[in-house]
């Protein structure tokens, strides 16, 4: 799919960004890649990780339409991965999550349609799915911005899509690197002996970005079936001797997650290990009538419902096996 062509990363020195140049370069006949972040220093060292002539890195932000489009002359495929993640930064901070989240989100949809780009694949959250916060709202309206481009004024051949997972396993910000380090005094805190979340590792994640590139018509929020685990569980498995102290959920904090809404089982068609959320007009299209299977109304995918659990064992093996434990 790549071979001979240019794909741009923004949010490039992130956790996925990193791990899915890393991949694109080792395993296809890419022609170029362009790293695209705004943050120097993660540059320099990614540059000392990975030597390629293939890899280009430059300078940029998302809010920034013109440098936008000066990179992505020549771009057959975007993976925007770049965003303001952190949620009690982005509650502090609104205005900049805004900035980043939506009006980025705008600048890269306006930009593929002015060069010609092929294909973008945005990467959501859970987050976005009834969004108690407003990190999770910029993402909302972030995916709304992607799937709209699809039929924009004036665009006649780029296609946008959207990924949508639930929490990476190691990513920074994550609960693992954090419980780490809170084992050291020996007491974890949780926030409610209940919560769920669904758990992906980079690597899948990385592998569910291509075949989604490799799949997608335009105007599908894929989401992949990905195994629930309790947070209280995790602190069990990355600290076993330590003692838990139940601190309360936090502003903005959901007790369990949700990637599918009920309002979306409407739209949303099942496949064997994912689902796709589609646009009103990608309903009618001659290939998903032939492809996937509707959900039945009401229908709700969340990290409490999952029919696809970890055990004790199977989180902890895939801790060791992805070296985070």
């Amino acid at each position: 799919m790549f071979k001979d062509s240019t794909v741009l990363v923004t949010g490039a020195t992130g956790s996925f960004g990193k791990a899915f140049i890393k991949k694109i370069l080792s395993t296809t006949n890419v022609k170029k890649v362009i790293a695209f972040s705004r943050d120097e220093l993660k540059q320099f060292e990614f540059q000392n990780e990975i030597i390629d002539s293939r890899l280009q890195f430059f300078l940029g932000d998302v809010r920034d339409y013109q440098r936008l489009l000066q990179i992505m002359r020549g771009v057959d495929f975007v993976i925007h991965a770049a965003a303001m993640k952190q949620i009690p930064a982005s509650e502090i901070n609104p205005i900049e999550a805004i900035k980043t989240n939506i009006i980025g989100a705008e600048n890269i949809v306006s930009a593929s349609i002015q060069s010609g780009v092929k294909k973008i694949i945005a990467l959501s959250t859970d987050k976005a799915a009834n969004p108690a916060n407003l990190y999770g709202a910029t993402k909302l309206c972030s995916d709304k911005l992607m799937i709209s481009g699809n039929t924009s004024p004036g665009n006649t051949a780029t296609k946008f899509s959207v990924v949508r997972y639930g929490n990476v396993l190691g990513s920074r910000g994550s609960v693992i690197p954090f419980f780490k380090e809170k084992r050291k005094t020996g007491v974890i805190p949780i926030t409610d002996i209940e919560m769920t979340r669904f758990w992906i590792t980079i690597e899948d994640g990385v592998d569910f970005v291509l075949k989604s590139i490799e799949r997608m018509q335009g105007g599908e929020i894929f989401v992949p079936k990905i195994p629930s685990f309790k947070v209280a569980d995790v602190a069990k498995v990355v600290a076993p001797d330590a003692k838990t102290e139940i601190i309360g959920i936090r502003p903005g904090e959901k007790l369990h997650e949700v990637m599918i809404t009920e309002d979306d089982s409407f739209y949303t068609l099942e496949f064997d290990d994912y689902y796709a959320i589609l646009s009103p007009e990608l309903m009618k299209s001659d290939y998903y009538k032939k492809n996937g299977k509707q959900v039945k109304a009401g229908f709700r995918f969340s990290s409490d419902n999952n029919k696809d659990w970890h055990t004790l064992e199977t989180f902890k093996s895939t801790l060791i096996k992805n070296n985070l434990l």
